[in-house]
């Protein structure tokens, strides 16, 4: 018997896994003594892009569950500070790599505890407009593959093959 259908929340929670998983995959293959190597002045170093990755998606998490979620409700700085305070200031391979996973977690919990009808609800996004929730985590979804896809050329230009090439070539 084929299994039921996901919900349309976890649907978007097991992509934002995959984007996650990808992120986290890319991570590893760059050696810890290459985390503060950035491409170009001005441009994040890995650990401070993977440090963005992590505020991010606890800010995301954390407004889109809160029940008077509003990203305009205060500036983006504070939003930061109020959701990923605690996250902000790990350094190294090794804490870097456990906060994106441990992260991910509370914000899966985040979005389960709230519930699918949480997600279905309209929040204002920071250009003014609504949308819903579920869109919005879509939305943060996207920007996580974004940043992935930076990885990916880090890992590129520093001589090493990205981990979503190495799994396509099977390796």
């Amino acid at each position: 018997m084929a299994d039921a259908a996901p919900t349309l929340l976890e649907e978007a929670i097991e992509t934002w896994g995959f984007a996650r998983d990808g992120v986290i995959s890319e991570a590893e293959i760059i050696a810890e003594d290459r985390y503060d190597w950035r491409p170009a002045p001005g441009a994040r170093s890995v650990s401070e892009l993977i440090q963005h990755i992590i505020e991010s998606g606890l800010m995301a998490a954390g407004e889109l569950t809160r029940p008077d979620g509003d990203f305009l409700r205060t500036d983006y700085s504070a939003l930061m500070r109020e959701y990923a305070a605690d996250a902000t200031g790990a350094t190294g391979k090794g804490p870097l790599l456990a906060s994106l996973r441990d992260s991910f977690d509370e914000g899966v919990q985040a979005f389960r505890d709230a519930g699918e009808i949480a997600a279905l609800q309209r929040i204002r996004r920071f250009d003014g407009k609504h949308s819903t929730r579920l869109a919005w985590l879509w939305h943060a979804v996207d920007h996580e593959s974004y940043h992935r896809g930076q990885l990916a050329l880090y890992n590129r230009v520093m001589g090493s093959v990205p981990a979503l090439t190495r799994l396509i070539q099977g390796g």
